[in-house]
């Protein structure tokens, strides 16, 4: 009886493992999600996570779909044909007054990573941002945080949204055709085009938040969280073994950035992500690698310092009113540490 009795206790003990597996198995296995310009460095983590297979070992069949900027990719979350968001965090803030409830689940990016960049032409006369009104300004898409950044050099000088004209040109080829053509007198976008045309010498940057002391200078501090994975709380709280699983993908490419080379970076994006200069490419995951969140985790300053920010030109944003413990939630990112981080 006793060699019964500890037969089923080791049997029982042996199936614990697998029944922790089954309850945590992904609710929505298949997920989609949009990015507004996937080739963009800002959306690094994602594409590490969905080339090396990280999401597949999670048990999750991602699909990404690229658009023109962030705020399509949100547009598309919005309108129920996709399911969570790679973009700029700050959504989760700027779509509360509009009644969307949006919580970023882990973090891609602790810097913006945003250049603006005029047109060498242009440059000569810059003083400060007083000088961009009546300015042409490309920007990834109109409403996206390539645009904000915009809006908020204006603020710094008492100028509005409409004292200059905001012109999509994407994240890629589009941006080089637009400031070498001289459609724009600016642009406002991120590497590895903003890097391809400053080796071109098309322009000059006058604000980077590619580094710490970039975004410093640029916004009086360096935690400003930016690229994330966000959702709708309702699919969040729907769906949470999705989401950890999202989340343990994320964290594991995380991981793998703060400890890869550049040429493990080249080896590992679809060679057209280079845009025929793999030096411009090299050079700016030198630059940008500190900018990547080394645990996938925000902060409270980050978070503060974020409302702030867009308070300071969207009168819509009245911070009294912003519900800001509900736009992160840290927990699945701490578990996917707890998972990874050796």
């Amino acid at each position: 009886m006793s060699f019964l009795r500890t037969l089923i206790v080791a049997l029982l003990a042996a199936a614990l493992p697998f029944s922790a597996l089954a309850q945590s198995k992904p609710e929505k296995p298949k997920v989609s999600i949009p990015v507004g310009g996937k080739a963009a460095f800002y959306y690094l983590p994602l594409t590490i996570a969905e080339r090396l297979g990280y999401f597949k070992d999670e048990g999750l069949d991602v699909e990404i779909s690229d658009f023109e900027g962030g705020s399509k990719a949100l547009q598309a979350v919005v309108g129920g044909s996709a399911d969570v968001v790679s973009g700029a965090w700050e959504n989760t803030i700027d779509q509360q007054p509009k009644g969307l409830q949006l919580q970023g689940f882990v973090l891609e990016g602790r810097y913006p990573m945003i250049c603006l960049a005029l047109a060498k032409s242009k440059a000569a006369n810059y003083k400060s941002p007083k000088d961009l009104k009546g300015m042409k300004i490309g920007v990834s898409a109109p409403g996206s945080s390539t645009n904000r950044m915009v809006l908020h050099m204006l603020s710094k000088d008492g100028l509005k949204g409409d004292d200059v004209s905001i012109i999509g040109v994407g994240t890629s080829a589009g941006v080089v055709a637009a400031i070498t053509s001289g459609q724009v007198d600016a642009v406002s976008n991120l590497d590895p085009v903003i890097a391809k045309i400053e080796k071109m010498g098309a322009v000059v940057i006058i604000a980077d938040t590619r580094t710490a002391k970039g975004t410093e200078a640029v916004f009086g501090t360096a935690d400003m969280p930016a690229g994330a994975l966000y959702a709708p709380i309702s699919f969040i709280q729907k769906n949470p073994n999705t989401v950890q699983a999202l989340t343990n993908a994320m964290v594991r490419a995380l991981i793998w950035i703060q400890k890869a080379t550049p040429e493990d970076v080249v080896a590992s994006v679809p060679p057209e992500y280079l845009l025929g200069d793999k030096d411009a490419y090299v050079a700016s995951f030198v630059k940008l690698k500190d900018a990547y969140s080394p645990d996938g985790l925000f902060t409270e300053a980050g978070a503060q310092n974020t409302l702030k920010y867009l308070a300071a030109f969207n009168p819509a944003i009245k911070p009294a009113d912003i519900k800001l413990a509900q736009t992160f939630d840290n927990s699945y990112a701490q578990k996917a540490l707890a998972k990874y981080k050796k």
